[in-house]
C-alpha cells in the first residue's frame, strides 16, 4: 500500500491532529468497523490483512508507517516511514499473545484517538489471528522441521519452475546434491540427539556456503540439495570446497570425522525433473566411490 500524505484539521478542544476524513468517520463508526470487520476477512495474507486495515486506520491517525512484529516475522507497510515516533500496542486474544502493532506518527497519540484505535484493534484481532496460522500453516508445509530448510516438497516445486525457465528462457542453473559420511555411525554410537545437532550444524553451514541467488534444502536423513543459479562448473566447483572446508573447520563434525560427499550436474533445456536429479545421484556416486569427502560432476 502506498504511503498517503494526509490533510489533517487541528480540533482545538482536545489538540488532535485529525485527518478530515475522521469526523466522517465518527458519524458512520458502526458501519465503517462493520465494513472493516468484512473486507479483513476477505484474506488470509498477513500484508493484505494489515493493507485493509491501515486504510481504515488512516482515517483516524496521521501516521507514516504501521509495522507489525510476531514470532514469524516483521512486517510494514510499504514505503513506510519508521523514523517518526512510534505508538506500540501488544496485541492478545483470548490469552494469546499475537505480536506488536506500531504506528510511526510525527502526530502527538491522544487519548481519543488511542481509545479508537483499540476498538478498531478489536476488529482485526480475528483475521489476523487467522492469517497467522495460515502462514505458520504454509511454513510447516515448506520447511524441515528440524533444520529449517526447505523440505523435499518445495524443492520438487521450485525444481519445476526452473526446469520450465530453462526451457522457455534459456536460464540454465545447477544441482547438487550432498551427504553426511560417517553419519549413521554418529547416530549409532551417541543417539539421535547428537545427530540432529549435527544436522543443525550442517545445515547451518551450507546457508553460509551459498549466495542469496541458491536454495538449501534438507530431503531427510543426512540428505541435502542445492539449487545453484549460476550454470557453471566453477561456481559449483567453489560452493563445494567452501562448503567442505567449513566442515572441516567445524568443531562437531571434526571431534566425530563426519565429512561431507557431493555431487553435482548442469541442467539443460531438454531436462526433465529425473533426468537432471539422475546426473547428480550418480555425481553423488562417484564421490563415495572416490573415498568420500570430496565432489564430483557428472
Amino acid at each position: 500500500m502506498e504511503n498517503v500524505h494526509i490533510l489533517t484539521q487541528r480540533i482545538s478542544a482536545r489538540g488532535e491532529f485529525l485527518p478530515f476524513s475522521a469526523e466522517q468517520f465518527r458519524n458512520n463508526e458502526p458501519e465503517s468497523v462493520h465494513k472493516l470487520v468484512s473486507e479483513l476477512q476477505t484474506s488470509l495474507i498477513i500484508e493484505d490483512v494489515l493493507a485493509i486495515y491501515v486504510g481504515y486506520a488512516k482515517q483516524l491517525l496521521n501516521f507514516s508507517g504501521v509495522q507489525f512484529k510476531s514470532n514469524i516475522g516483521v512486517n510494514s507497510t510499504s514505503e513506510s516511514d519508521l523514523k517518526q515516533t512510534p505508538y506500540s500496542f501488544d496485541l492478545h486474544i483470548a490469552g494469546e499473545y499475537l505480536g506488536q502493532l506500531t504506528y510511526f506518527s510525527k502526530y502527538p497519540l491522544s487519548d481519543a484517538i488511542e481509545d479508537k484505535l483499540l476498538q478498531l484493534h478489536n476488529a482485526l484481532l480475528y483475521p489476523l489471528r487467522n492469517a497467522l496460522m495460515y502462514s505458520r500453516m504454509l511454513k510447516l508445509a515448506t520447511k524441515d522441521a528440524l533444520t529449517g530448510l526447505n523440505n523435499r516438497s518445495q524443492f520438487n516445486e521450485i525444481l519445476k519452475q526452473k526446469i520450465e525457465n530453462c526451457h522457455r528462457f534459456n536460464r540454465p542453473f545447477s544441482l547438487m546434491l550432498l551427504d553426511l559420511d560417517n553419519f549413521k555411525r554418529v547416530n549409532d554410537n551417541y543417539g539421535h540427539k547428537v545427530g540432529d545437532e549435527m544436522l543443525q550444524t550442517f545445515s547451518n553451514l551450507l546457508n553460509s556456503s551459498i549466495r542469496g541467488t541458491d536454495s538449501v534444502f534438507r530431503f531427510g536423513g543426512d540428505e541435502f540439495a542445492i539449487l545453484i543459479e549460476d550454470p557453471k562448473f566453477t561456481t559449483n566447483q567453489v560452493i563445494a570446497q567452501r562448503i567442505m572446508k567449513s566442515v572441516k573447520c567445524s568443531k562437531l563434525m571434526a571431534k566425530h570425522h563426519v565429512t561431507t560427499s557431493i555431487g553435482y550436474t548442469l541442467a539443460t533445456n531438454k531436462d526433465n525433473e529425473n533426468a537432471i536429479f539422475s546426473r547428480a545421484d550418480t555425481g553423488l556416486y562417484k564421490a563415495k566411490a572416490a573415498g568420500r569427502n570430496c565432489a564430483k560432476a557428472f
